[in-house]
């Protein structure tokens, strides 16, 4: 079984800046769709960025564009997601997950991290 790694949560003050990792022992990142997701309390999870290596496509929700980057280092096996200008209503667990193609829709994704807490006091 697949397990995937997230990590770099943390607390935070509004206005600061995190970065998330995503690393998948014994699992080549580099040939599925990465996504990272995050879901607060009594909310759904909801998808934040992903990107498709095989194609380049990347999604960035509304809410996160401009402020939000995914990135990948291949050498490395870890996906990245760069956050800055973090805003309270940011505060959610992230999560990192595998697809086999390109798609924001967290249904369609197969493998899961166990989740990074990422905090933005105001």
């Amino acid at each position: 079984q697949v397990q995937l790694v997230e990590s770099g949560g943390r607390l935070v003050q509004a206005g600061g800046s995190l970065s998330l990792s995503c690393t998948a022992p014994g699992f080549t990142l580099e040939h599925y769709t990465v996504g990272w997701f995050r879901q607060a309390p009594a909310k759904e999870r909801e998808a934040v960025s992903c990107h498709s290596e095989n194609d380049g496509n990347t999604y960035y929700a509304d809410s996160v564009k401009g402020r939000f980057t995914i990135s990948r280092d291949n050498i490395k096996n870890t996906v990245f997601q760069q956050m800055k200008n973090l805003k309270p209503e940011d505060t959610a667990v992230y999560y990192c997950a595998t697809a086999e193609f390109f798609t924001p829709v967290p249904g369609l994704y197969d493998n899961w991290g166990q989740g990074t807490q990422v905090t933005v006091s105001s």
